[in-house]
């Protein structure tokens, strides 16, 4: 009899002990998710510890995932939406200290889900990840990785602007971050294309995608983030930081010559090198600046009569076939060589188009697209052999279109792409201005998907082909953060390429007004170190030199890393080149501040003095600008909100203008409050060492 109670006991011991466990956890020092398995086989997140801030998430529902599936985009009324709590928990598939893996089955649509958390031990944001697969063919239309209940989530971006036509009015909203007001937390998905967004306090982070995935293939999404810093009002700053630690290449100071305003579509080899010559004797040889990142073949290389069905974009007779006489004067420039390129075969390159499509490539209207099998792989295979021969930089211009134009895939089904005739798409061409009706939204948002995804393949195999290149988005990209996880800058959206204006001031309030508009109106959470704005510009001499200046400080002071000189080298006067010298002497100087930059003070389009700002741990930089025609005096105070980190007990200032003797020998420290006077149209500059 006593051996059988222990029989018993030790029964009851190994089934205890191998019964799977109802709580995991998943974190470092900064930041830790608790998972939690109930009783009836549902798997959710119970919290998320902020270890910074001292704070705790904790989910109003047990919602984990949701995303919708169907028979297709085309077949109405066949959609579903499930969620983690229409699956049930399996089994643990891996538990490790740096990641966590669960297998959850839903028998009714015979789906299985592996859903995975990753955490590296220095990192303050823990990824989250599905892998979904299918016993039928099924398609998955949106994919929501994470989906939480949380009274602190907010919007900070709420624009949606995905319009075919109209001028300045191209704000899709997509790859924008949530936040939490009280918890110091930031959310998303790290894809470029991704709509996060905030309804009745909960937070979705997810994307549409549309595709079809045959029976037993496996899907696997995009990475969801949380992150947490340690304080709610700086949570910006903290994402900021994140961006930076995620990006593709390190952010870097790229200087360099565009022969645009020089030659426009007139550039041949022989001009170029000349403008490279010139450049390079002002800047470096004469005065001593450091050699340039790149100089810049603009728009009128390209060979657009000729055959591109077996290589598009071939060079045109002014130019060596293999840029091989420009590649050698820019490396006796100790400077690289930078190409334009237009992904869609927008504006000098559109001739090509109506051929190629003749050839079978994949057209949208006057356009490529950017999702097509053929003309993508085209274009991949070109751009690599460039980037393999010896090109370092490309300014991709025109990917969905540009500022006053956009087109969309509106019959994706011919190529594997979602497609909505329900919609009453028939008959609509690809920038119809009718495609402007938010109807049209989900169908327009599946082909920015498509091209995005298609867009990133080639930036990750360009990136291992070549490291160090540089990549620029320009017209028709649209501002999402993590596109820094495959390029290197882009475009600043709904600005002309040259400012408008008579003079000067006119000049920067235009460029300033739309970056007041873009970061304080509209709330768009994207480093500005990291945009391309088309400036400094200067085409023409007889400015004075304290006007020239003072233009030049405060474009080189919105801080992008960015620096591309459209000028006109035969018309700058030696006064013009030292100006220019000393300038990009001051960028070198102070860049370490521009991972931080920001905008601070008014509005530029109606009189209010505006600026510039960046810090480090040694000091910073502050540019102001009176735009109205009347002396203003302006005051701020040096703290955490304008910028500083609490470093150095004290700064010198000093300014590289001849403006400001009043600060000259002053010091100021964290938390002083400093003040200034404006003279109408004045810009000063100040450094703090």
């Amino acid at each position: 009899m006593n051996l059988i109670k222990l029989f018993i006991v030790l029964f009851l011991f190994i089934a205890g002990s191998c019964k799977t466990k109802s709580e995991y956890t998943i974190g470092n020092k900064s930041i830790s998710r608790t998972i939690k398995i109930s009783d009836d086989g549902q798997l959710f997140t119970s919290k998320v510890d902020n270890k910074i801030a001292g704070k705790i998430l904790t989910p109003r529902d047990n919602e984990e995932f949701r995303f919708r599936i169907s028979e297709g985009t085309h077949i109405e009324g066949s959609d579903v939406v499930l969620s983690s709590k229409d699956f049930n928990f399996k089994k643990v598939i891996n538990e490790g200290s740096n990641s966590l893996g669960f297998l959850l089955k839903n028998k009714e649509h015979q789906l299985e889900v592996e859903l995975y958390f990753e955490v590296e031990e220095g990192d303050f944001y823990i990824r989250k990840y599905l892998k979904i697969s299918s016993k039928k063919p099924v398609t998955i239309e949106r994919i929501d990785v994470e989906s939480l209940s949380l009274n602190d989530i907010y919007q900070p971006y709420q624009i949606k602007q995905i319009t075919s036509q109209g001028v300045a009015q191209w704000r899709p909203g997509l790859g924008q971050p949530l936040y939490g007001s009280i918890s110091a937390t930031f959310f998303g998905v790290e894809f470029p294309a991704a709509d996060n967004y905030v309804e009745d306090k909960k937070g979705y982070c997810g994307y549409l995608w549309g595709k079809e995935i045959k029976a037993d293939e496996i899907y696997t999404s995009h990475k969801a983030v949380i992150g947490v810093g340690d304080d709610p009002e700086h949570i910006q700053e903290t994402f900021f930081n994140y961006i930076d630690r995620i990006r593709i290449r390190p952010f870097r100071l790229q200087v360099q010559y565009n022969s645009w305003f020089d030659f426009y579509s007139g550039v041949d080899k022989e001009k170029f090198n000349q403008s490279v010559s010139k450049v390079h004797q002002e800047l470096v040889e004469e005065r001593n600046v450091d050699p340039l990142s790149a100089y810049v073949i603009d728009d009128g290389w390209q060979d657009v009569k000729a055959d591109w069905s077996q290589k598009v974009w071939k060079v045109n007779s002014k130019f060596d076939p293999d840029f091989s006489t420009s590649l050698k004067r820019v490396q006796l420039a100790g400077s690289k060589l930078g190409l334009w390129l237009s992904p869609g075969c927008l504006f000098g390159a559109q001739p090509a188009v109506p051929k190629l499509k003749e050839q079978g490539f994949e057209t949208l209207g006057k356009w490529m697209s950017m999702a097509g099998p053929k003309y993508m792989k085209s274009l991949e295979d070109r751009m690599l052999e460039l980037t393999n021969s010896g090109v370092k930089y490309f300014k991709l211009d025109g990917v969905f279109g540009h500022l006053n134009s956009r087109e969309f895939e509106l019959h994706g089904n011919q190529y594997g792409l979602p497609y909505m005739p329900q919609l009453g798409t028939d008959g609509l061409s690809a920038s119809d201005p009718l495609l402007n009706d938010s109807k049209f939204d989900e169908l327009k948002t599946y082909y920015l998907v498509a091209g995005t995804e298609r867009l990133m393949e080639l930036f990750k195999k360009q990136h291992a082909v070549d490291p160090n290149v540089y990549v620029v988005i320009s017209n028709g990209a649209y501002l999402s953060p993590w596109w820094l996880m495959y390029v290197d800058a882009v475009w600043m959206i709904n600005a002309g390429d040259a400012a408008g204006g008579s003079n000067r001031t006119q000049e920067l309030v235009y460029r300033d007004g739309v970056y007041y508009d873009t970061w304080q109106k509209e709330n768009t959470q994207f480093p500005i170190n990291s945009i391309f704005n088309h400036e400094p510009k200067k085409v023409k001499s007889g400015e004075s030199r304290e006007a020239f200046s003072e233009y030049l400080w405060m474009n080189l002071s919105r801080g992008t890393g960015f620096v591309e000189l459209y000028i006109k080298t035969p018309e700058l006067s030696e006064s013009d080149w030292d100006v220019l010298a000393k300038g990009l002497k001051w960028v070198k100087s102070v860049f370490p501040y521009f991972k931080r930059a920001k905008l601070h003070g008014g509005d530029p389009k109606e009189s209010e003095v505006y600026g510039y700002t960046g810090w480090n741990e040694n000091g910073g930089f502050i540019s102001f600008h009176n735009p109205s025609d009347q002396p203003q005096m302006y005051n701020i105070k040096l703290d955490r909100k304008f910028g500083l980190i609490k470093g150095k007990d004290q700064y010198e200032v000093s300014s590289p203008l001849k403006n400001s003797k009043e600060f000259e020998n002053k010091k100021y420290g964290f938390g002083d409050e400093l003040t200034i006077s404006m003279n109408p149209g004045e810009v000063k500059v100040l450094n703090f060492h």
